[in-house]
């Protein structure tokens, strides 16, 4: 038996020794990524591809340090990133020069002898970036954005008390795909970045209680119905000149993602509730902005990731849905020009080859994503370029692109370089993954919802039945049915205790289509909650082994909300629940993501009431585990706490498992919760 508890978190969720963060160079003859030494070894190291050799170096001495600064802190949780040593860096245009940090110090690399140095700066730096003519270094500490010439000479460019230069705001960087603050023009001689001010925010405070003595740490986030951050654009130049970016910030207050290309800048702009956005050009000079393109859906508008971005030939390319006339499809358009068929599903741009786009896509199957060349003229049909059954990514760059492929069927991501005259290995170092799980994937009910069920190893049909453990996320950007062979390690381990493992996608999870998303606008509640119960029922008339006398249901922030909402709404069909930081008041959330789901609280109060949890204290009768990480930055240890105190007052028997020092990624507490159900079903 595999002791994976163990296992996975001496690996970092077999994280460790894959690469990462990969950049190829335009001319093709180097790939540039992060990856650690092994599958124990947690610090990440800049390395080298040197093609067409395919030979692999390491840039630099051996970084372990393991003190990032605060902000650096606050980027890698955003990120979800849980290794050590080098977060991220950053390249000049050509891909010779690399920039990036370890504990608050900045380094230079030369990426073509191989050598670093330190570089002095004026304090602990976050978010160091090359200027594309690899002169300069920008980076931000303490709020401030500063510059290093080539003389070494640091000079301050922005920085004011209480407000921040050249960081993204909290939801830009969790909600709205967006983790940069600021850009370089092509030349190099001025930035576009963004200015944020958070202090008419409300004030969260994270504190200790393992440490009575530590003084608390505040953070100020948005609520729903309650000030966002004032977030602006300014053209600055290296010699102090300074133009303001205009455009109606009252009424579109999200800067979504922003650009600094040959053509000039261009960004993307959303109203509060999402409904509405557009795609600006800027000129620098003035200041002044320009609409290039409108982005509108009735429910809420979701760009791709990679796009809005303007192609070589200046024409912008922008995502849209069409949903009418029958279709129900996202597609690809380049200034108004259909680029992707309605069959294909496009999730990401992965960069841009000489004869097209690398774009990954799913087709028919939400469960796997593959490559496809898309060309940039509008009669030519996309080319897939991968075959084999899976998940597959890339990064493109020219002539060259890398891909990762995982599928059920390896014990680990496969990365591969592709060039002009052939491919290499880029090498993968991390754990093999020690289940072969086999998760028997299936549509059900008539709204065709993607669901799984995982057997323990051995299991024979018709000898026994097992109690039933759902493992669901449920909800917006949540995807869990995927043919990966990592994301089903964790469930299998569960499936080994003696589980059969229930996965239910259900709507409003991404991979299927616009409509199957975006149905669950204003009635989230209802339509995740109700998809579980009947996809279920669906499963158990297709496996007979499934006992519905003995269903647990765990999940994680939304899915712990799901499993929390299912022991309280639906005690007949799940009769235990571990919530994992669970939101349970919404009005303790942020705006981004809890407004484009539920609206405005004072407009729609009934909506925010059927979403909380607090007045379904009275209804549990089923065992209910907590658990909350009191360093969770992201949803509030206040939700677990208030809904254990509605629960207490209501007489309500429960557990609450707090944990001192984790964030929202949580710590590996699989042994706890396999107690919990074990006495929860009396196994």
């Amino acid at each position: 038996m595999v002791d994976f508890p163990e296992l996975a978190a001496r690996t970092h969720g077999f994280s460790s020794g894959t690469p990462r963060a990969v950049t190829v160079s335009p001319d093709g003859s180097r790939v540039v990524f992060l990856r650690s030494t092994g599958p124990t070894d947690p610090y990440d190291q800049l390395w080298i591809m040197d093609l067409p050799a395919g030979t692999e170096r390491r840039i630099g001495p051996r970084v372990t340090e393991d003190a990032p600064t605060a902000a650096e802190a606050a980027l890698r949780e955003r990120l979800r990133l849980n290794t050590l040593g080098i977060g991220a860096y950053s390249t000049d245009a050509a891909a010779r020069t690399a920039v990036y940090t370890a504990a608050g110090r900045l380094y230079r690399a030369d990426l073509l002898t191989g050598a670093a140095e330190e570089v002095p700066t004026a304090g602990p730096v976050t978010e160091p970036r090359l200027d594309p003519t690899g002169q300069r270094i920008a980076y931000v500490t303490d709020g401030q954005l500063r510059v290093i010439h080539p003389d070494g000479t640091d000079v301050l460019l922005a920085g004011e008390a209480n407000v921040t230069w050249g960081l993204a705001e909290f939801v830009a960087a969790e909600e709205l795909g967006r983790s940069r603050g600021y850009w370089w023009a092509p030349d190099g001689e001025r930035l576009l970045v963004a200015r944020v001010d958070e202090s008419r925010l409300t004030r969260f405070v994270l504190a200790d209680p393992s440490d009575p003595s530590a003084e608390p740490r505040v953070v100020r986030r948005p609520v729903p119905g309650g000030d966002n951050a004032q977030v602006s654009l300014h053209v600055l130049d290296l010699d102090g000149g300074w133009v303001d970016v205009h455009w109606d910030r009252a009424a579109y207050p999200y800067l979504v993602s922003a650009e600094w290309g040959a053509s000039g800048p261009l960004v993307t702009v959303l109203r509060r509730l999402q409904q509405h956005g557009l795609a600006l050009t800027i000129d620098p000079r003035t200041g002044e902005t320009q609409v290039h393109a409108e982005l509108s859906d009735p429910h809420w508008v979701e760009p791709v990731p990679g796009t809005p971005t303007r192609l070589p030939d200046g024409r912008v390319l922008l995502s849209g849905e069409l949903v009418r006339d029958g279709l129900d499809a996202r597609c690809l358009f380049a200034d108004g020009a259909l680029l992707t068929p309605p069959a294909l599903y496009p999730r990401s741009i992965c960069g841009l080859l000489d004869d097209g786009l690398l774009v990954a896509a799913s087709e028919g199957e939400p469960s796997e994503q593959h490559l496809y060349l898309v060309s940039l003229a509008p009669s030519t049909a996309p080319r897939r370029l991968t075959s084999a059954p899976g998940w597959h990514t890339g990064v493109a760059t020219g002539s060259t692109y890398v891909r990762c492929s995982t599928s059920l069927d390896h014990p680990r991501p496969r990365w591969t370089v592709v060039t002009p005259t052939g491919e290499h290995e880029l090498r993968s170092l991390s754990a093999e993954h020690p289940y072969p799980a086999r998760p028997a994937l299936a549509r059900v009910t008539d709204r065709e919802i993607p669901t799984s069920v995982l057997y323990p190893t051995g299991h024979v049909a018709g000898q026994r039945r097992l109690p039933v453990l759902v493992n669901s996320y449920g909800g917006p950007s949540g995807q869990m049915v995927l043919a990966r062979r990592g994301v089903w390690q964790e469930r299998q381990w569960w499936a080994e205790q003696g589980f059969a493992v229930v996965t239910i996608d259900g709507r409003g999870t991404p991979g299927c289509s616009p409509q199957y998303e975006k149905i669950i606008h204003h009635r989230l509640a209802d339509i995740a909650l109700s998809d579980q119960c009947d996809a279920l029922a669906a499963l158990a008339a297709k496996h007979p082994d499934l006992d519905l006398d003995r269903v647990a249901i765990r999940g994680w922030s939304f899915g712990g909300w799901l499993a929390a909402a299912a022991v309280l709404r639906r005690p007949d069909v799940f009769h235990a629940a571990i919530a994992g930081a669970p939101v349970t008041e919404w009005e303790l959330t942020d705006t981004a993501f809890t407004e484009r789901y539920l609206g405005l609280p004072e407009e729609q109060p009934e909506v925010y009431a059927r979403h909380s949890l607090l007045a379904d204290a009275e209804a549990l009768s089923r065992p209910l585990l907590l658990i909350h990480g009191l360093a969770d930055d992201n949803v509030h240890v206040a939700h677990t706490l208030k809904l254990s105190a509605a629960l207490t007052a209501a007489g309500r028997p429960h557990s609450v498992l707090p944990l001192v020092g984790a964030t929202h990624m949580g710590l590996n507490t699989l042994p706890l919760e396999l107690d919990f159900l074990r006495r929860a079903f009396n196994l």
